[in-house]
């Protein structure tokens, strides 16, 4: 080996335990093995990772989370705290709905019980709108689509249903679409609901439509009574008629119902909270329905063969007021009113006013007998003319002088005799009419006739002293002064009362929801002539029908007496408020010594035939009051007529 070299590197070998003092070091002989440097090489230890204090680190985490937590704390004292009742109320008004729960009608019937207008079960069709928005049904058109296919269903307009479906209020749960459908309409819808359900990948678009119970008003007689049941609007209110005057009582209280809902459908386990609806009273009328279809069926009979403009009949119980049939024609069915014609839907026998004509001699008559100006065997005699004021009078008939009584002139009808009679009634002119006047006041010509029927008329009579120069004389013969059917109805039901007059009623009383009948207040009564008057005044309307002299010989009954007078009036057209054709009419009771049974009818603007009311409206008395006594079971009397006598020999 070269002396340039490095020399070998030794490796340390283990160390030697250390001598013990004392001990003698051995000195290496000859052929020992040398001996080892002491120490040897040792390798430098790894480096020491040294990490920094945590301390400032965990402060930093610290202040985060402590913000985060003053964070939530904030605001949960504000969602809870501060705003709570707001929060409060959304949470409310989105998740809870509140229905009205309505009332069931009342019901009508006649005074035996026969239903004429019922409630039956119903459905309220509703949507929820926001069922109906793109986010919910993945599409645009939900509403139109849905229209489309409720339109016909319904019976409405498309538009009117999208309306409904897409509100201004983007927020609003609750639309009601159509009010009182009948359960077939509902089952169609469902039906239609269930169809699309079952359609895989498509989005119902009838979904959001449900149904509220409700009821719908049934009138089982169809037209029968219509004008004066009236009928019920959409609104679920009365609009004419005893549905109208009654409307609050037969109407009830409306209920409510509050519930948690989801999707629309009613969360069962959150609860709901309930008032109950209480129903309407039942209401029972005074009419009988079978007297009333035959008094319907008569006067639109007749008025459709007279090619009239209209007519009523108006019968009444003379001993209580009470009516018992009122029909009008023409009529309407309020099943329904799409149908209708808007005049022919009020009550024209008790809104309708109109001069009585010859009918009104009866109160004429009554105030000269009431006052002793004259018997039924005072003689009159009757010209073929009368010059009063600034008129020439007549009779319907051109005549030679007539020698006439008193009973005479009632039965042959005469506008002169009974001008001359009445003008008895004082020492002057306007004394008489002063004293007319009164006697028309207290039949109830002018004022209401205590009905309360809803558009009633008071009718139209002016005061004596404001009387025209024509008046003084037109007013006694029944032109010059209007009435209504029903007030006319009620002066013959004074005389066949005996003299007092019985406030018209029509309704018996009322059932509330207990079941107990409470009857209704009675009738106000007033006397108005004498006993005595009113029975001479039956005589004398008894010659009107029995004697072959009278004008209203085609409304005798066999085996009963009548007594009724006819009336023939000039009209005045209510379209230019001038005379134009005539108000024929016919007014009496039976039995005439015992009554028990009022009949008057009306017919307005007859214009093919005749035109007279014996002739038209006499045989339609005769037909509903034969009709009634026979129903009401009235045996005749068996007494034999007065016979007044008609006319006299000079």
């Amino acid at each position: 080996m070269s002396d340039r070299e490095a020399p070998r590197r030794r490796v340390p070998g283990p160390a030697k335990p250390p001598r013990p003092r004392g001990a003698v070091r051995r000195q290496p002989g000859a052929g020992a093995r040398p001996a080892r440097r002491p120490g040897g090489y040792r390798p430098p230890p790894p480096p020491v990772l040294r990490l920094g204090s945590p301390r400032p680190r965990l402060r930093m985490v610290g202040l985060a989370l402590t913000l985060v937590l003053i964070a939530f704390v904030v605001r949960l004292l504000q969602v809870q705290a501060v705003d709570a009742s707001t929060y409060t109320a959304k949470a409310e008004e989105n998740r809870y709905v509140v229905h009205t729960l309505a009332a069931e009608r009342g019901g009508i019937t006649d005074r035996n019980g026969v239903a004429l207008a019922i409630s039956q079960d119903a459905y309220d069709i509703t949507a929820d709108p926001t069922m109906f928005n793109a986010e919910h049904l993945k599409r645009n058109d939900g509403p139109e689509q849905a229209a489309a296919l409720l339109a016909p269903i319904l019976g409405q307009d498309q538009a009117t249903i999208v309306a409904k479906l897409r509100p201004r209020n983007k927020l609003a749960r609750y639309a009601k679409l159509a009010s009182r459908q009948t359960p077939e309409v509902w089952k169609q819808i469902k039906d239609l609901k269930a169809a699309l359900a079952k359609k895989s990948g498509a989005a119902n678009v009838l979904a959001g439509v449900f149904a509220d119970p409700s009821s719908k008003r049934v009138y089982p007689n169809g037209d029968l009574a219509a004008g004066i049941l009236g009928w019920v609007n959409a609104d679920g209110r009365g609009g004419g008629g005893i549905e109208q005057e009654l409307n609050k009582q037969l109407s009830g209280k409306d209920g409510m119902i509050r519930y948690a809902q989801s999707g629309g459908r009613e969360v069962p386990t959150v609860g709901s909270t309930q008032t109950p609806a209480v129903p309407g009273s039942d209401v029972e009328l005074t009419i009988d329905r079978d007297i009333q279809w035959a008094a319907q069926n008569a006067i639109t009979e007749q008025v459709k063969q007279s090619r009239a403009d209209r007519g009523y009949v108006i019968v009444q119980d003379t001993r209580t007021g009470q009516i018992l049939a009122m029909a009008n024609s023409p009529g309407f069915d309020p099943n329904d009113l799409s149908k209708a014609d808007g005049d022919a839907m009020g009550n024209a026998a008790v809104q309708d006013a109109f001069e009585p004509g010859s009918t009104a001699k009866v109160m004429s008559m009554a105030a000269v007998l009431e006052q002793n100006v004259a018997t039924p065997l005072t003689h009159v005699v009757v010209p073929n003319r009368l010059h009063r004021g600034d008129r020439l009078f007549q009779d319907d008939v051109d005549h030679g002088t007539w020698y006439l009584t008193l009973n005479g002139v009632l039965a042959k009808s005469s506008n002169i005799g009974t001008i001359l009679a009445t003008g008895e009634l004082g020492k002057s002119q306007p004394a008489a009419n002063n004293v007319l006047y009164s006697y028309l006041r207290k039949f109830g010509i002018g004022s209401p006739t205590g009905l309360g029927f809803p558009g009633e008329t008071s009718g139209i009579l002016a005061p004596a002293g404001k009387w025209s120069t024509s008046q003084q004389y037109t007013i006694p013969f029944g032109q010059g002064f209007s009435l209504s059917a029903m007030q006319a109805a009620s002066v013959y039901s004074t005389i066949a009362n005996g003299g007092v007059r019985v406030e018209p009623t029509l309704v018996r009383g009322t059932k509330g929801a207990d079941g107990r009948f409470t009857p209704a207040a009675q009738p106000k009564k007033t006397r108005v002539v004498s006993a005595k008057t009113a029975r001479t005044l039956a005589q004398m309307l008894e010659s009107v029908v029995d004697d072959e002299q009278g004008t209203g010989i085609k409304a005798r009954i066999p085996g009963y007496r009548v007594a009724g007078k006819t009336g023939t009036a000039n009209r005045v057209d209510p379209a230019t408020g001038r005379y134009r054709g005539y108000t024929s009419s016919f007014a009496g009771f039976a039995p005439a010594d015992q009554p028990r049974i009022t009949v008057y009818c009306a017919i307005q603007n007859a214009t093919s035939g005749s035109y007279f009311g014996g002739q038209i409206c006499g045989p339609v008395y005769k037909q509903v009051m034969e009709f009634a006594l026979k129903t009401l079971q009235v045996p005749p009397t068996g007494a034999k007529a007065a016979n007044l006598p008609v006319s006299y020999k000079p």
